[in-house]
């Protein structure tokens, strides 16, 4: 099974027409052809089946058959993280986070970043294209660049709010209230200087020790992010 991401289309759309670049893919590589049915989703919950009525492969048409609306976890996941010098390290967060299941990333500035600007339009393909991958109809919400003093000041009232700290001495489990909304702060190599973790701290994140080995950011993204899940799952509130 495939699942084709169509940002423009609605439960009231009829027929849906596929931009150059998926066309091609559908018809080309896929080698689809009219009468094939296909899926997509608008990245907000919405899956809907198609028709292939105009197998064009510049603009592949389908007539849409019928929608239904998935509901989303009762939880939400928000992981803060500075990018890697490496790019590619980058982006192989972003990836296996779409497929673990996140719901919103920050690109984070921190005092050690060692990397300062950011491409978001590719950081956008990356997750929609592990959203197809992974066959989730939620689109994770991505952010831009944020200076870390200006993140940790915003409301986050709703979510239990984390700090990964090499040299906290309790860890996530030790602390997890199993709160519907869970907030990571996930540092650069260089980790989070003495004063942001202090500013943190008095904004009402909780420094914790992810794994008892140091972990590389993207590692910590990661391991930050399965751990969360799996706090999560075991809630009363959430079976």
């Amino acid at each position: 099974m495939n699942l084709f991401y169509a940002p423009d289309i609605t439960p009231q759309t009829d027929f849906y027409t596929f931009d150059k670049d998926e066309s091609r893919h559908i018809i080309k590589s896929l080698r689809k052809k009219n009468g094939d049915i296909l899926f997509l989703t608008d990245g907000r919950g919405n899956r809907f089946e198609a028709k292939i009525i105009s197998s064009d492969p510049k603009h592949t048409q389908v007539k849409i058959l019928s929608s239904t609306k998935e509901n989303k976890r009762p939880y939400r996941i928000h992981i803060a993280i500075a990018p890697t010098k490496s790019n590619d390290r980058f982006e192989w967060f972003l990836e296996k986070a779409v497929e673990t299941g996140i719901d919103e990333i920050t690109p984070l500035l921190t005092r050690y970043s060692e990397r300062k600007k950011i491409n978001l339009n590719r950081y956008d393909k990356i997750i929609v294209s592990a959203m197809k991958q992974s066959l989730q109809v939620y689109k994770p919400k991505l952010n831009d660049l944020t200076r870390f003093e200006q993140f940790i000041t915003q409301d986050y009232r709703q979510s239990q709010k984390f700090m990964a700290y090499c040299q906290a001495e309790q860890s996530m489990t030790d602390t997890f209230s199993k709160k519907q909304n869970i907030l990571i702060l996930i540092g650069p190599e260089g980790g989070f200087s003495d004063e942001e973790v202090h500013k943190a701290q008095a904004n009402g994140f909780i420094p914790v020790k992810i794994s008892p080995n140091r972990l590389r950011t993207e590692t910590a993204g990661l391991v930050a992010l399965v751990t969360t899940h799996l706090l999560l799952q075991k809630s009363p509130q959430n079976k």
